[in-house]
């Protein structure tokens, strides 16, 4: 990983609805394949992956070898070898599916949607497990109470009531100009000031 290490790379901003088509076609492949095999296969990917997407993170040097394309071959199999290393120092191998990933996104250059990837496959275990992950963005933290009766608000919709588990997770993102923006399954609900000053916008720019 020395070259990764020297290079400078931007880390991508792709948010859970910004995963491209092609890594969504990877994400349902590695989902097919570890169901296929059985359930215990896809909670171990599953763990396999939470590990890579943890060391993207929280290791520069790892994050850095990801999302450099401009590493040769070989580059990318030694990085790999020294990353499948790291998760083979838990208590199992690494799993073939998750080294089959790796590899395939390694020889396709594509090693830059592995976050993508990451998000795709998570999703589609959520689904799985009959959990719907809300993303409720707001300017500040939100408080408990707020959050609760959010909460309660979605489980009386359709999705929420179809759902299992919903699980409600406030990003601070101070882009947002006042009110809340809600990721909830397949739909966003805007409810931030911004929303109504473009809707206002708009509705003037039509009117000239």
């Amino acid at each position: 990983m020395l070259a990764a290490r020297r290079a400078q790379v931007l880390a991508p901003a792709l948010g859970r609805r910004a995963a491209s088509a092609i890594a969504s076609k990877y994400s349902s492949a590695v989902y097919s394949a570890a169901l296929k095999k059985s359930p215990q296969t896809l909670t171990k990917v599953h763990a396999e992956l939470a590990s890579v997407a943890s060391a993207i993170k929280s290791t520069p040097e790892v994050g850095a070898f990801i999302n450099n394309p401009t590493l040769s071959s070989n580059d990318r199999k030694t990085g790999l070898t020294s990353l499948f290393q790291k998760l083979d120092g838990k208590k199992e191998p690494v799993s073939e599916i998750t080294k089959n990933l790796l590899s395939v996104l390694s020889e396709n250059g594509r090693l830059g949607e592995t976050e993508g990837v990451i998000e795709g496959f998570n999703e589609l275990v959520a689904q799985y497990k009959g959990e719907v992950n809300v993303v409720v963005s707001s300017a500040a933290p939100l408080p408990k109470d707020i959050l609760s009766r959010l909460e309660s608000v979605l489980k009386q919709s359709q999705t929420g009531q179809q759902a299992k588990v919903l699980k409600i997770t406030n990003k601070v993102n101070p882009s947002v100009l006042g009110g809340i923006v809600v990721d909830f399954g397949d739909k966003t609900i805007d409810l931030s000031v911004q929303s109504r000053v473009t809707k206002l916008n708009n509705a003037l720019q039509e009117a000239v």
